[in-house]
């Protein structure tokens, strides 16, 4: 081999380094641009871009049957009122980020994949999901529910 000339092998490992090194300046400046826009994900991977200001008015309590709950999809919360108080939760499943779809026959149902959540905690019931359902502060003043 001529002299200064590089080796097939220097060639690859050094494409092997600049490869990873700029694998992990994608995701470390991906996590910086997350955090400084208020874009971060779930321990599910499913984030809402745009979450709601606490403070929001989410429903008036009259809406929220006892012994039940109600999905407010487009404000990304379901309402449960079950152990006496007002529960919230995030209206995305764990499993595969569909949007819940009712609150019936004692559970917090998904309908893509069968997924049911306990309304009083937002445990999971039924599979195939196994995380529970993240909460979303609540709180009630006078006849209404906001975002806490």
């Amino acid at each position: 081999m001529a002299e200064g000339s590089i080796s097939r092998r220097s060639l690859l490992v050094g494409g092997a380094v600049a490869v990873g090194a700029g694998i992990a300046g994608f995701f470390v400046a991906r996590d910086k641009w997350a955090h400084s826009t208020g874009t971060i994900a779930g321990a599910n991977g499913y984030g809402d871009p745009t979450p709601a200001p606490s403070g929001e008015v989410l429903s008036p309590l009259s809406q929220v049957p006892v012994g039940g709950g109600i999905v407010l999809a487009a404000k990304g919360v379901v309402l449960t009122r079950v152990t006496g108080s007002v529960k919230g939760f995030s209206s995305i499943c764990t499993h595969e980020g569909c949007t819940l779809a009712s609150v019936a026959g004692g559970t917090i149902n998904c309908p893509c994949h069968g997924s049911k959540f306990n309304p009083a905690n937002g445990a999971v019931v039924h599979g195939p999901a196994t995380l529970p359902l993240p909460v979303v502060p609540v709180a009630v003043r006078g006849a209404d529910i906001y975002r806490a």
